[in-house]
């Protein structure tokens, strides 16, 4: 049932906050059952013998008070323990009305009556009073009216004071579990956010605090060393084929040397473009595989400046390159990292194409976007995620470049490091809309 499912908290600090908060709710109900069966609630005539007793209590003391003082604080105590007492005038009495019904049993007054000195006015009643109250006759001029009415039966025995001890038990039970949630939750979203910090940037240095219950402790140990050996492996990876590019400049560099004394003029050309085109492969591997992004400092630029002047280089080499958008705004990042980011982006497009506009947009609060369109034949819907992939090309119609399918890969790790994305959008009627969106204030990692 899609409904049920729905009332399940989704977060595990509030399922173990809702099964704290359950199993106390019924053990306490399991609880007032046993009692309820076990222990026998007082009978109506015992109450009311239990509060004849005690207004028989209070007429000798009030006979006996002196001072009116000491009646008022009589009467005061009285109705502080629960009893509704007032002392009226006999004169302010009147008949009870035919057929008016006696809350009060016949076993109750009888007790009260059988009180010594006790003089139960049964037949008179005060206006002010309820129909359950009973008179008792103090002396000549004034008597003690008190409500005796039996309030609350089973619910002020058992079901009130059981609701008022639930209510006190799960919310100091809720307390004491929104500590102890915490105290096992707060680990385990160190683990999500160190995860998802790893997942960006796998050689960052940061290290996962061990704390929390074992278990997420032995979790936080495994993830160190994951991270650990991962970065291991990537340095060892790096380290290896700089090595192996920087051994294969040497002889490719006596290769083109010799490619030039080559006398056929018709082979010397393409010996030398594939070692030129074999060098450019060396260098855009290596630039794919360094981690120079990182070590770059942040600095607030003029972004719209920033493009223009990568639309100018472009321009410059007789490419219709322009630049659409504000005149202003201020933007903190890694400038050259962006820079080899958008200006990958537009090699790839003017390679395709033959006018290309970079625009400027600051859609929303969320998001600044950099829109790089093309005329060019566009990539088709199912390739527009592998084109992200290294060494990726997307179809014939965009393979005659001459490129080796890294500048849309390094575009968008660099992108992903300032918190951003990049999206591609077929362009109306013909070409391509690659959109970096990037945040306002970049997270950089």
């Amino acid at each position: 049932m899609e409904w049920a499912r729905r009332l399940i908290p989704r977060s595990i600090a509030a399922q173990l906050m809702s099964l704290v908060a359950l199993s106390e709710l019924i053990g306490i109900t399991l609880a007032a059952a046993i009692i309820i069966f076990l222990f026998d609630s007082p009978s109506i005539n015992d109450t009311q013998k239990f509060l004849a007793g005690r207004v028989a209590e209070l007429t000798q003391l009030l006979r006996f008070a002196k001072a009116p003082g000491d009646a008022d604080e009589l009467l005061a105590a009285a109705r502080r323990g629960g009893l509704d007492v007032r002392r009226v005038a006999l004169g302010e009495l009147v008949p009870r009305a035919a057929g008016e019904m006696r809350s009060f049993s016949m076993r109750g007054y009888r007790q009260l009556a059988a009180e010594p000195g006790i003089e139960l006015l049964e037949e008179l009643r005060h206006p002010a009073g309820s129909s359950s109250q009973v008179v008792v006759k103090l002396d000549d001029g004034h008597a003690l009216m008190a409500d005796v009415a039996v309030k609350g039966g089973f619910w002020s025995f058992m079901l009130r004071p059981a609701a008022a001890g639930a209510i006190i038990v799960l919310i100091s039970m809720l307390l004491l579990s929104v500590y102890a949630v915490r105290w096992v939750i707060a680990p385990l979203a160190d683990v999500a956010r160190a995860t998802t910090s790893f997942g960006r940037s796998p050689r960052a240095p940061e290290v996962l605090r061990r704390r929390g219950p074992r278990e997420i402790a032995q979790v936080a140990d495994a993830l160190n060393d994951m991270r650990t050996r991962i970065a291991a492996l990537l340095d060892d990876r790096t380290r290896m084929l700089a090595a192996i590019s920087h051994d294969l400049r040497t002889p490719l560099t006596r290769l083109r040397l010799r490619s030039e004394r080559v006398g056929d003029d018709t082979l010397r050309p393409a010996m030398l473009g594939d070692i030129a085109k074999m060098t450019r492969m060396i260098n855009e591997t290596l630039e794919y595989l360094r981690d120079d992004a990182r070590s770059e400092a942040v600095t607030c630029i003029d972004l719209p400046s920033f493009l223009q002047t990568i639309c100018s280089e472009f321009a410059d080499t007789g490419y219709a390159v322009s630049y659409a958008g504000p005149a202003r705004l201020p933007y903190a990042c890694r400038p050259r990292a962006l820079s080899r980011a958008v200006t990958n982006i537009v090699e790839n497009a003017v390679k395709h194409g033959s006018t290309i506009t970079v625009a400027l947009r600051p859609t929303t609060s969320d998001h600044i976007e950099i829109e790089v369109a093309d005329d060019g034949p566009g990539i088709a819907p199912a390739l527009r995620d592998k084109v992200f992939e290294p060494f990726f090309k997307a179809d014939s119609a965009r393979q005659g470049s001459g490129g080796f399918g890294l500048g849309l890969s390094i575009a968008l790790d660099i992108a992903k490091r300032h918190g951003g994305s990049i999206e591609l959008k077929p362009r109306q009627p013909s070409g391509l809309l690659v959109s970096m969106l990037l945040p306002p204030e970049p997270v950089l990692v």
